[in-house]
């Protein structure tokens, strides 16, 4: 994709771009001033989706010192199965792995349960004789006459990636270095990684299946990723682009396609986080997040300012299949099949459903005009009168108005009910299923949502977001200044990071202090060396150190911090005693041993995210509605409400619902009973009064 012809007039500074199912969101600051771009993703050429926003912005990318990306083009191949064909190099015994996998089924009473079948069938699984013992010590040689007759028996057989996992290569990886050399030197055609480029923990099946995955999306992610930065660089970007990681953190491109399982969850991340940063501007540091795009609903939870990271992602997992585990540091969220283009249909019972089907950005709903036939919850809403049909985000023209309520109406017959009805039932089952996954990630994890407030964002957020938080009987709703392309806005406020997992077991005592600073130290000097590489990474480096302790025959871990400069043996054992009676409610006095190390290195660059500004209104100035519409409120009826430009509204002033709060991107309800005001910084605050 041609990228020049992005060149605009003046500017420079800095951007994000933020790929997703639907839409391709950016942002971007340009002499001070921010400009903000949501256009239709363009799958299977998402470039064009970026070139797209790029010239709609007029982004001269010759100025441009700073570039951000976050994509969903791993997570897609692994949904859509568009993957590279994959084979699997393991030691001798271990083939079947991936097949044994785990006995954590979901659906217990069923009786005919399969697990989900692997990446890598039977015939593309190839074992060599090596062997390393759990402390890293060579038991049997690496055969490197039976290792090449696998690579080239796999490759004869179609396979253009190579998984290689050794037994307990974390916790000695030389085997797979050998592996790896020897491979890529015989067969420089085929994509290879080694488990200890991704994943240095323990459990040979989540390890082997996080390498498999890693191979599967390899070529098509190095290919984006190489083909993105090319272009951008043929149209005059300078520096590297940063890609974001599932993590929260940025890498450049070479480390991204190195380990490109990482970007699994890359665009959500940076919402997260940023939420977090957003919150503590505004005194809100308990926050539960709503993250509603095209496709997908995310919700997380931040607490104290903090937003968890989970170690390991689950992809696919659902009530009826324990789905896939993915050993790498994921931002912890909760994501379901509900959006703005998630399909409204018919089961084969007769019941009205939501999703996860999606219209995505081909065809779109039924109001873009562009041949889609099945009703989605953005038609939905603008039958309800929520969005103004002249100002409907993603269509290339006015809305088919008559082809959605046709579309409605279709649905409507064997309910015995009319289309208007059908589109309140749709909106109220897509919120049903938000409610749920705002209850996984507070109720189920023993979180009050009431001590909350409800930070949404996302083009659908503002739709729902009021309607939610009174269900959960959350007070307060913010939403973010350029909520529609939040994700894009956060990450030029998010700093560069790695997280680095490594098991390494040993009896927590005082004679193992050293060995801890020891092995801290060894996995700092790697990330500096990597944060060194790249001048966009450049900063003051801070070390965040955690420990995976356990008390000695337990199977799981808790996370404890670890501060080199100040602790001794006696305060690390109690603070793991301290932090196990918080997650679990008791201590032991068993002995305690170390199971991971986590290193998290960030990078403290200058926050150069535009400071947002509450309204060049301010002051004592009226608010004034723009207009007024018949809009339908769920539990209300059809009420006439006013209508308010979002950039209008003043920071002292408050609006009360009935209201609809317009941007360009998006709209943001305000139900009968809710007041909404504007902070110093640009967000919305929507108060509910008690029922």
């Amino acid at each position: 994709m041609d990228l020049s012809m992005n060149a605009g007039s003046g500017g420079g500074g800095r951007i994000a771009t933020d790929v997703g199912g639907t839409f391709t969101d950016m942002f971007h600051i340009k002499n001070g001033r921010a400009i903000s771009i949501k256009r239709r993703s363009t799958p299977g050429q998402f470039e064009k989706g970026i070139a797209d926003a790029l010239a709609a912005g007029g982004v001269d990318l010759a100025g441009i010192d700073f570039f951000a990306h976050g994509s969903t083009v791993v997570i897609n191949a692994l949904t859509e199965r568009k993957g590279a064909k994959t084979g699997l190099i393991t030691t001798r015994g271990f083939k079947d792995v991936l097949e044994i996998a785990r006995g954590n089924t979901p659906d217990i009473f069923n009786a005919y349960y399969r697990k989900p079948p692997p990446f890598v069938p039977r015939h593309l699984r190839r074992e060599v004789g090596e062997r390393m013992d759990h402390r890293g010590e060579v038991v049997v040689p690496l055969n490197e006459d039976e290792l090449f007759s696998a690579a080239r028996r796999l490759a004869q057989d179609g396979a253009t990636a190579i998984a290689v996992c050794f037994l307990h290569a974390y916790a000695n990886p030389a085997h797979e270095r050998q592996a790896h050399e020897i491979i890529a030197a015989a067969m420089p055609d085929l994509e290879v990684i080694a488990s200890h480029q991704v994943c240095l923990q323990w459990r040979e099946y989540e390890r082997t299946n996080t390498t498999v995955l890693s191979a599967y999306v390899l070529p098509a992610a190095r290919a984006y990723l190489n083909g993105l930065q090319s272009d951008l660089s043929s149209a005059g970007l300078k520096s590297d682009m940063l890609v974001m990681q599932s993590n929260g953190g940025m890498v450049a491109p070479k480390a991204a396609a190195a380990n490109p399982i990482s970007l699994v969850e890359s665009g959500p991340a940076a919402g997260v986080l940023g939420a977090a940063a957003y919150g503590r501007k505004i005194g809100e540091r308990n926050l539960i997040t709503l993250d509603i795009g095209g496709t997908t609903a995310k919700c997380s939870l931040i607490r104290e300012g903090v937003a968890l990271i989970a170690k390991e992602y689950q992809i696919e997992k659902t009530p009826a299949s324990a789905g896939y585990p993915i050993s790498t540091p994921v931002v912890d969220i909760v994501e379901i099949g509900n959006g703005g283009g998630s399909i409204a249909w018919l089961d084969p019972a007769g019941s009205l459903r939501v999703g996860p089907q999606s219209a995505g950005a081909e065809p779109g709903p039924v109001a873009y005009g562009r041949g889609g036939l099945q009703p989605t919850t953005t038609d939905a809403h603008l039958l309800l009168g929520r969005i103004d049909p002249r100002k409907l985000a993603g269509g290339d023209g006015p809305p088919d108005l008559p082809a959605v309520s046709k579309a409605f109406s279709a649905l409507a017959g064997p309910l015995g009910l009319n289309a208007l009805d059908v589109a309140l039932g749709t909106v109220r089952i897509a919120n049903a299923s938000m409610v749920n996954a705002l209850k996984l990630v507070s109720v189920n994890r023993g979180h009050d949502p009431r001590d909350f407030t409800l930070i949404a964002f996302g083009g659908g957020a503002g739709l729902h977001a009021a309607s939610l938080a009174r269900e959960l009987e959350i007070g307060k709703v913010v939403i973010p200044p350029h909520s529609a392309v939040f994700s894009a806005w956060a990450m030029l406020a998010l700093d560069p990071r790695q997280d680095r997992i490594m098991t390494s077991m040993r009896r927590l005592d005082a004679d193992c202090m050293p060995w801890i600073v020891d092995t801290f130290a060894s996995m700092e000097r790697d990330a500096r060396r990597e944060f060194s590489d790249n001048a966009a990474m450049a900063g003051e480096i801070d070390c965040l150190r955690l420990l995976d302790i356990r008390y000695r025959g337990q199977e799981h871990s808790v996370e404890v911090p670890f501060d080199p400069a100040q602790d001794d043996f006696e305060q690390l054992l109690d603070r793991f005693h301290s932090v196990h009676e918080r997650e679990f409610s008791f201590r032991l006095d068993n002995p305690a041993e170390i199971v991971n190390f986590h290193l998290a290195v960030i990078s403290r660059t200058p926050d150069a995210a535009p400071e947002p500004e509450g309204n060049a209104n301010g002051g004592d100035a009226p608010i004034a509605a723009i207009g007024s519409r018949a809009v339908h409120f769920d539990g209300h009826g059809e009420l006439q409400a006013s209508v308010f430009d979002r950039s209008a509204l003043s920071a002292d002033g408050e609006i009360h619902g009935p209201a609809v709060i317009e941007e360009p991107d998006s709209v943001i309800l305000a139900p009968p009973g809710t007041s909404a005001s504007v902070d110093a910084w640009g967000g919305l605050h929507l108060r509910l009064r008690a029922a």
